[in-house]
């Protein structure tokens, strides 16, 4: 299905319906091809697009990931979409949308295939050993608000191969299952459960309730989080076994040095 135009197979104005009572109603915008969808999604915050625009292509080339790494994004194969949101809540809080996105992508996966991926903290979904979901987050901040916050997912659905050096890194929903699911139900479950997430994350009862209940869903959604042997790709880069969340959401890793905490960089399996 690498050929297959994504307006035949997602029908945006019946998203929109589907998304009726969330931030992302009436707010879905297509493009048969585009460079990146987030940085797409970043132009339109800066040129004030309200809160809830969500941009979704059938092709990217120019799809980024987290650091310098590109994201494989051809035409008709998976799901590429941003968010734009404009949440109130400090930036140092930012962490929590990302998590939060990757249990809504978590659960929607599941609710779909019935597939249960493992997360990798913090923006990574495996399905085995291979990713098939990442999660890029930017935000245009002051030190006290977030002006606007934009969450990329791209997520690999119908892809039937990989080029080679991806082969042993990377899978699909379809790899995993031999069957064609349907990006539209994807994408709507997807879209209702970030809602919710983001709904929690800024009631006005506070993050608190939100966060711990983050915490709790993915203690049990990742095998990363707690005894597992990872090395930290940093400058100076170290080796330790994860130690769960410390209470911001940021991972925490057992060293012979000492317990470290992972602001950034990626956390990759030591076998």
């Amino acid at each position: 299905m690498g050929d297959t135009d994504l307006e035949t197979t997602i029908d945006v104005a019946a998203l929109n319906v589907a998304l009726a009572g969330t931030r992302f109603a009436g707010k879905v915008r297509f493009f048969e091809s585009i460079g990146s969808t987030n940085t797409h999604a970043m132009a339109e915050g800066e040129a004030g697009a309200p809160d809830g625009m969500v941009y979704v292509a059938d092709e990217q080339t120019s799809g980024r990931g987290r650091g310098a790494h590109g994201w494989t994004s051809p035409p008709g194969s998976g799901l590429y979409v941003s968010v734009l949101l404009r949440p109130k809540i400090v930036p140092a809080d930012a962490l929590w949308l990302s998590l939060a996105a990757g249990l809504a992508v978590h659960d929607a996966v599941e609710r779909v295939t019935s597939l249960k991926a493992d997360l990798r903290w913090p923006n990574d979904l495996l399905l085995g050993p291979r990713k098939f979901c990442g999660i890029l987050s930017e935000m245009n901040a002051e030190v006290t608000r977030i002006r606007h916050m934009v969450i990329g997912i791209g997520i690999n659905v119908l892809q039937r191969e990989f080029p080679q050096e991806l082969k042993d890194v990377a899978t699909s929903l379809y790899i995993e299952t031999e069957r064609e699911w349907p990006r539209q139900e994807l994408l709507a479950a997807l879209l209702g459960g970030l809602d919710r997430e983001v709904n929690a994350l800024t009631a006005a009862n506070g993050m608190e309730p939100a966060t711990a209940s983050i915490l709790e869903r993915l203690e049990r959604a990742s095998s990363w989080i707690r005894g597992k042997r990872v090395y930290v790709e940093e400058p100076n880069g170290y080796a330790g076994v994860t130690e769960g969340l410390d209470a911001r959401g940021f991972l925490l890793i057992r060293t012979p040095e000492g317990l470290r905490t992972v602001y950034s960089g990626g956390v990759r399996e030591q076998r």
